[in-house]
């Protein structure tokens, strides 16, 4: 086998091996400087704080939405509920305006608040750290809301899933 098959096949296991946590499902948003919304599909969220209230997530270094990420300095992460793999099925592709017909309202800095979300926060970016092919965001939580009426959509193993079970 090749070094660079070798490598692949390595970081596919160690992406398999990561795949065994389960995770929430946010859509992360901002505003491009124009103020169009931007946003992307995300795992990596996590509460970092209660005191003062702080959350990260990351970003592939490669993606087309960082240079909009870094230049505003408010963002707002979206908390998928189980009703809407429709959206982060959209927000991880390569679609050119994921907004379209989409209802949100405006947060803190113009960043988009999805409606239908099973909570959102809505952060002022405190810090950006690279880290390997990422780029690791810490915010401030300004501002959030939760619907406790709504089940939240989970990713694990390659799947969606909700507490209780697999949904396709």
């Amino acid at each position: 086998m090749s070094a660079t098959r070798t490598r692949t096949v390595a970081l596919r296991a160690l992406r398999d091996a990561f795949g065994v946590f389960p995770t929430g499902v946010a859509v992360v948003t901002t505003c491009g400087a124009d103020g169009t919304p931007v946003g992307v599909t995300v795992n990596s969220f996590v509460s970092l704080s209660l005191d003062p209230p702080l959350v990260a997530w990351s970003l592939n270094r490669a993606s087309p939405s960082r240079a909009a990420f870094e230049r505003n300095s408010n963002f707002a992460i979206n908390v998928l509920s189980a009703e809407q793999i429709h959206l982060s099925r959209r927000f991880g592709s390569r679609t050119p305006d994921k907004f379209s017909g989409l209802k949100f309202d405006r947060g803190a800095g113009g960043a988009p608040l999805l409606a239908g979300s099973a909570a959102h926060f809505e952060c002022r970016v405190t810090a950006a750290y690279p880290g390997g092919d990422h780029v690791l965001f810490v915010g401030n939580v300004e501002r959030f809301a939760h619907d406790s009426s709504r089940v939240p959509l989970m990713f694990h193993a390659g799947r969606y899933h909700v507490p209780g079970g697999e949904i396709s």
